[in-house]
């Protein structure tokens, strides 16, 4: 299904269709303040599996990010953030930065891996916050490639659709994305070092 979706005022309607979508362990991609991703609600085994399967990878070696409504949903899955990494994060998010933070021991029991860090983000999308939001809990997130070999990612919802309609159950038209992923930066050790240069500057 390709379902448009006002970026700026999402409709309910088709945000509960999204929802139920994903609390029935279905997957979905959508927008966030970067690129297109595909995601799926974080509890839902089976639809991690079938994410992991889309994009070619095995589910203990795949590195999804976390997608999160707010950093009160942190302690759920990584371990106590010192002052510094926390006062960044609560600086630049909502926005276009994926954190890498030490995972606690919940999140190699939804990966079935023996993951220890974890990427987390907070995106500046009013469609994709308005979903966790509703949700409530983060959902799994990884970026959508395009087979171009100048251009990395897909930006065009249709074409994401059309390519991609027999995977998912949903893709959310939530206009033209952009061709930018986030700035990465792993907060895992002593200092906050940024390991990929993004649409976020720091």
């Amino acid at each position: 299904m390709l379902l448009r979706i006002h970026p700026d005022n999402p409709g309910q309607r088709n945000i509960s269709t999204v929802v139920e979508c994903l609390k029935d362990g279905g997957v979905v991609i959508f927008p966030t303040d970067t690129i297109y991703a595909i995601g799926c609600d974080i509890y839902k085994n089976r639809a991690i599996d079938r994410v992991a399967q889309i994009k070619g990878i095995k589910t203990d070696k795949a590195n999804f990010s976390f997608l999160c409504h707010d950093l009160s949903q942190l302690s759920d899955f990584t371990k106590p953030i010192n002052n510094e990494v926390f006062k960044l994060m609560k600086r630049t998010l909502p926005g276009p930065y994926t954190y890498i933070l030490n995972a606690n021991n919940n999140v190699p029991r939804l990966f079935q891996s023996k993951k220890k860090t974890l990427g987390i983000r907070i995106p500046d999308n009013n469609i994709i916050q308005e979903i966790i939001r509703q949700l409530g809990n983060p959902i799994t997130s990884s970026s959508i490639h395009d087979e171009d070999e100048i251009i990395e990612y897909t930006t065009d919802p249709e074409l994401i659709y059309e390519k991609y309609q027999n995977l998912v159950d949903i893709v959310i038209d939530g206009g033209s994305g952009g061709n930018d992923p986030s700035t990465i930066i792993d907060c895992t050790g002593d200092e906050a070092v940024v390991v990929r240069e993004g649409k976020g500057t720091l």
